[in-house]
């Protein structure tokens, strides 16, 4: 067969002229180059892409969002509130609007807390595994707010087991009226609790019962009192003991009652489908505290070291804490949160969290709620290093060296801006994890390369036979042609070796030609009509390789 003849490759050397005309033939013969295409599927990729994004995001609002400061429906959904309270704390700002992966790339992760309210989004695994690391081997704070599993994949990784229902609780809810002051239908799905800031609940004694005051928040002195926290429809988080870390601090700092249900099948509240969970395994707020070590920072002699740090990531069972009706007491008084000195308790015949056995006592203390913001800041405060005495003390007291980051990845982005942070997020995914960032390196060397090989030689020296214009031959040769292809390629290598032009050659009569080559075999295969097979070609080809040598 014709596939087992070696390839002829010649060279021969033009002139400026000829190499014009050469380059014309191939310029008309060529159809679409392949950098044309790539231009072509470039632009095309980049324009369906924004348009399909547009189209799927067309009629989607974003929430949750501490940047967004529209007085619309949505304004009591969103976290502006929060950023403004931590804005008046002096902690630095951030946001990232691609995806937890880029965790471990901060600078100071341990003086760094990353807020995730309400992922509208699942995290995929490599999302979950950044963030443990980020946690565990960083020393960095995270705040992690959902009352949907889609946080599931996160607290798996640390052990904890998201509910896909809401907790019913008809011991600890508490009331609301609308904006004609009456009182709205008891829902045992808004609760209450009394938290701690950094002690396990069920490991308190008496102090359990002190309210927090306000001048014990003033100097962060919480560690034994708790705040009134509200929920609006929270799940239920539980910590799994089979897949606990060593070495680790678990502490639950808010839980529903003992006879609180997770709601599976509400129509029928008291299934036995309905899982009651136990004393104080409800979970509503539970911080995990990982210890670090040799994190690199300035100590108090002002030379960087190695430090101590604590990690820490707090779950919590509903989104909405941390949002402007529940976040700020003013916002939550114009919406109808009633407190515990509004009598619609006593009438509905329920406690609040100055009544109930196990939430605070009046006789020690203010318990006023002040909003969610009074807790979710202290808690804050006491997750950061300002009380650890290896960090410089420049550090330590300005809480403008420590940042607050949130995570705007996990929300529904509008029209406008979802293709921007989609392509943000597909950027950061293929620089961020090791595998796929070798993989694009290898991709941009391959497109380097075809680049490369699509460029015209400069000098006048190139291939006859040229293999990187593979798309100018779509079929194979006719078998017919071997004979002939092998005769010309002896012919313009006879003309190449003597220096002749296509016009000089054509004029050399056939016995100047056979002069010229003088070896008897290829003089009959110049000169011969008889048909060679393709194992004399075989034989051939070496020879005409050797002429003129």
């Amino acid at each position: 067969m014709w596939s087992e003849v070696p390839t002829v490759v010649i060279l021969f050397k033009s002139t400026a002229s000829e190499q014009g005309v050469r380059y014309l033939a191939d310029e008309e013969s060529t159809k679409i180059s392949i950098e044309t295409w790539l231009k072509v599927g470039l632009v095309s990729s980049l324009f369906l892409s924004v348009i399909v994004i547009s189209i799927v995001s067309w009629d989607k609002t974003t929430v949750l969002s501490p940047y967004n400061n529209a007085a619309d429906e949505y304004s009591m959904q969103q976290l502006t509130e929060m950023r403004n309270v931590v804005e008046a704390s002096d902690y630095s700002i951030a946001n990232t609007m691609s995806t937890p992966m880029l965790v471990n790339d901060w600078n100071d992760p341990h003086r760094t807390m990353l807020i995730i309210a309400g992922p509208e989004k699942p995290f995929d695994a490599a999302e979950a595994s950044a963030l443990h690391d980020f946690v565990t081997k960083k020393g960095g704070k995270v705040i992690l707010a959902a009352s949907s599993t889609n946080a599931q994949l996160v607290a798996s990784e640390f052990g904890v087991k998201y509910f896909d229902a809401p907790v019913y609780d008809d011991q600890r809810f508490y009331e609301v009226e609308d904006d004609l002051g009456v009182l709205q239908p008891a829902d045992y799905r808004r609760l209450w609790s009394a938290a701690s800031v950094s002690e396990n609940i069920s490991e308190m004694g008496d102090e359990r019962l002190i309210p927090c005051s306000q001048a014990n928040i003033a100097i962060a002195q919480v560690e034994n009192c708790r705040m009134p926290v509200l929920f609006h429809r929270p799940t239920a988080i539980q910590v799994l003991d089979e897949q606990s870390d060593s070495d680790r601090e678990i502490s639950i700092l808010a839980a529903a009652s003992t006879s609180a249900r997770v709601a599976k099948f509400p129509d029928n509240i008291d299934s036995d489908q309905n899982p009651t969970l136990g004393e104080g395994m409800t979970g509503l707020i539970i911080r995990i505290d990982y210890p670090v070590s040799d994190v690199l920072d300035r100590k108090p002699n002002n030379d960087y070291g190695e430090i101590d740090v604590t990690g820490s990531i707090v779950f919590v069972s509903d989104h909405s804490v941390l949002a402007n009706h529940l976040w700020d007491a003013d916002l939550a008084e114009e919406n109808g949160y009633l407190q515990c000195t509004s009598p619609a308790y006593v009438e509905n015949g329920h406690n609040c969290w100055d009544t109930d056995p196990d939430g605070l006592s009046a006789a020690q203390g203010d318990t006023t709620w002040n909003g969610n913001s009074q807790y979710f800041s202290a808690l804050m405060y006491d997750m950061m290093e300002f009380d650890n005495q290896e960090l410089s003390t420049t550090i330590t007291r300005s809480p403008s060296e420590f940042y607050i980051v949130f995570d705007e990845s996990r929300h529904v982005s509008s029209a406008l801006t979802s293709p921007f942070t989609e392509a943000m997020g597909a950027i950061v995914l293929l620089t961020s994890d090791v595998v796929l960032k070798w993989l694009i390196i290898l991709n941009l060397f391959a497109l380097l390369a075809i680049a490369i090989m699509v460029v015209p030689e400069k000098e006048n020296w190139r291939h006859v036979f040229d293999l990187t214009r593979f798309r100018e031959r779509p079929s194979k040769l006719d078998p017919s042609q071997y004979q002939l292809r092998t005769r010309e390629a002896l012919l313009s290598k006879v003309r190449q070796f003597n220096d002749l032009t296509r016009d000089e050659f054509m004029r050399k009569s056939p016995a100047e030609i056979m002069q010229m080559v003088r070896d008897p075999r290829l003089v009959e295969l110049i000169s011969s009509t008889r048909s060679y097979s393709n194992e004399e070609l075989r034989e051939i080809i070496p020879q005409i390789r050797r002429w003129g040598n």
